[in-house]
């Protein structure tokens, strides 16, 4: 069956309950597979730090809702147990739709939810709150609540006199408690590749153990039938030569998703890390480079002094292509400005510089341009938004032995819910730039032309 935490809002504790289970479930030793709804990285890491196989997305605004299910009956039945967890409210999806959102995933997937719910300065209040979630689709099956921020016996007690004639049941009461508490950025969680605080997964267990009922959650855990878990990545892009790959990847880039490296190592070509954190130069045998999004406003300071990895870029950019997405496009600019205010030099291969501005976050439609050399005309694609930076209207002008220099254009077109089609991004015949992420598996035909790109500069 398997089950979906989900929450009326962001901020009710649905990580940290999914935190509290995975650990349990790890410390007696059982198989759990993680996924998490919507477009996050972030909780994806968390829950990928427990020790079990690593946390995959489930987006339906982004990859389909066939991916979403292959996907789901592939890793979930693999498992003794499986666990979904949900994003903002369980309602919110694209826009002001429900389109993409928690429930929607509940629907396809035919699974239940464990509600999360804060109920510190609530009591009576918690059973409309309820009733209004559980009423509002059919389709959607509440099984199951916990309560968090229940910090006395005595708030206990004056819940369960609430709930007492209800039929569903109360799975846990959670106090509040600084050694589970998450802490968190401007973007969300604090990544476990950034943060010196690791889960204390003894703790946790032990803590789930005390303040949930576990052997009710168990029952809601169980995976799907192993005899639908067949799966396999279709329309797997064939080429004449396989060239390796370069992915910055360190503790200021990881924004990408597992499945794009398994997908191109299930393809054949050869994946190869570069790490810009330790100052490293990119490997002279990767023919093209990938830089995912991540936070080098953090970092810029450290960057700047990363002469080693700038120069490498600079000549890298000489020989062979880059993809870069959000923060690996700020890598490629002229400076950034850190959240202190200071400047600090960048790549300085695109004519742009980045200031802190206000969030731009949000599923995105995406239109290929005439001219456009990644996405072709009338090819589309979705993908996401998820970036305080913004570039500063003053432009500069890229040194003059880099090629091509004069010739950027725009990326292609996007949109947003309820908006017109504006340009995005920059490229050339060497690189391409945007603030988007894209998922690259189910969306090969944008794989298969990045890739002919590289072959054709070779």
């Amino acid at each position: 069956m398997s089950c979906i935490i989900s929450a009326p809002a962001t901020g009710n504790g649905k990580t940290t309950v999914s935190l509290l289970i995975s650990s349990w479930a790890y410390s007696k030793g059982l198989k759990l597979q993680t996924f998490k709804v919507g477009p996050d990285y972030l909780d994806q890491q968390q829950l990928s730090s427990i020790g079990h196989p690593i946390c995959r997305n489930l987006d339906i605004f982004l990859s389909g809702e066939k991916w979403i299910k292959r996907t789901f009956i592939k890793y979930a039945s693999e498992m003794d147990l499986a666990l979904i967890e949900g994003a903002m409210g369980l309602f919110d999806g694209l826009g002001s739709t429900d389109f993409s959102s928690t429930a929607n995933v509940a629907k396809v997937l035919k699974l239940p939810i464990i509600f999360v719910v804060d109920a510190k300065g609530k009591v009576a209040s918690l059973l409309p709150l309820l009733k209004g979630f559980k009423d509002f689709d059919n389709e959607v099956s509440i099984k199951g609540i916990i309560f968090n921020n229940v910090n006395s016996e005595r708030h206990k007690k004056l819940i369960n006199e609430v709930f007492k004639n209800e039929s569903i049941q109360i799975l846990g009461f959670l106090p509040f408690n600084k050694r589970i508490a998450l802490s968190s950025g401007r973007l969300g969680l604090t990544s476990p590749k950034e943060s010196e605080k690791i889960i204390d997964i003894d703790y946790f267990a032990n803590f789930a153990e005390k303040h949930l009922n576990i052997s009710q959650i168990v029952k809601l855990l169980k995976p799907p039938d192993k005899k639908n878990s067949r799966f396999e990545y279709s329309n797997l892009i064939k080429l004449k030569d396989n060239r390796p790959i370069a992915i910055a990847e360190d503790k200021i880039f990881h924004f990408q998703y597992p499945e794009t490296k398994e997908y191109l190592k299930e393809i054949g070509i050869p994946i190869i890390s570069w790490n810009i954190y330790d100052d490293e130069e990119i490997p002279i045998e990767a023919k093209s480079l990938i830089i995912p999004g991540g936070f080098p406003e953090k970092y810029a300071k450290h960057i700047s002094s990363s002469k080693r990895s700038l120069n490498s870029l600079r000549n890298f950019y000489k020989r062979g292509f880059i993809y870069a997405e959000c923060g690996g496009m700020m890598l490629l600019g002229q400076s950034i400005q850190d959240q202190n205010g200071y400047q600090f030099k960048m790549g300085g291969i695109l004519p742009l510089k980045f200031k802190k501005g206000n969030l731009s976050v949000g599923y995105r439609y995406i239109k290929g341009k005439k001219k456009s050399l990644f996405l072709k005309e009338n090819q589309f694609l979705r993908g996401h938004e998820f970036h305080y930076w913004q570039i500063q209207k003053d432009s500069f002008i890229p040194d003059k032995d880099l090629k091509s220099t004069s010739e950027f254009r725009s990326s292609w077109d996007i949109k947003s819910w309820g908006t017109n089609y504006t340009e995005e991004g920059l490229e050339n015949k060497y690189i391409h730039a945007s603030w988007i992420h894209l998922h690259f598996p189910s969306n090969t035909h944008a794989l298969k032309n990045l890739l002919n790109i590289t072959q054709s500069l070779l």
